[in-house]
């Protein structure tokens, strides 16, 4: 079981359901969410400035992303994680969770080291359960 995942989607509908499927799976202890990636980014810049000033955090162990969302989408999210402002970080290993079926979209989401895999919406449980065994197989 992780500790904590984040996800982050614009649908409240879609977070929820990510939300209750995860509980039930019993994958995490705690769930957050952020409706777009600059909510994201901000999340984590603010999680390093508790460590700056030795805090204990507790970081997502992984990050649940949708693609299309207003105010900053998924690409310009990982575009930005993937530098080195966000290199304490950028190790959480990261599912995109899109409805594109678009093999761009996959083949551009592999060219980003943190993307675990890429995988269609909604999220099931037989879903959780293939993340789960690459969780374990990428730490």
């Amino acid at each position: 079981m992780l500790d904590l995942i984040l996800c982050v989607d614009d649908d409240p509908i879609t977070l929820m359901l990510c939300k209750k499927v995860i509980q039930k799976s019993l994958l995490s202890k705690e769930i957050i969410t952020a409706q777009n990636g600059e909510e994201a980014l901000e999340y984590f810049k603010n999680l390093n400035d508790l460590k700056s000033q030795n805090t204990a955090v507790n970081l997502p162990q992984l990050v649940f992303l949708d693609l299309n969302m207003p105010v900053m989408g998924g690409w310009e999210f990982l575009d930005e994680f993937n530098t080195t402002h966000y290199k304490h970080v950028n190790t959480i290993k990261i599912v995109v969770l899109s409805s594109t079926v678009d093999p761009d979209d996959l083949e551009k989401a592999n060219t980003y080291p943190m993307v675990l895999d890429f995988l269609p919406k909604p999220i099931t449980t037989s879903m959780l359960k293939y993340v789960t065994s690459k969780v374990t197989i990428a730490k």
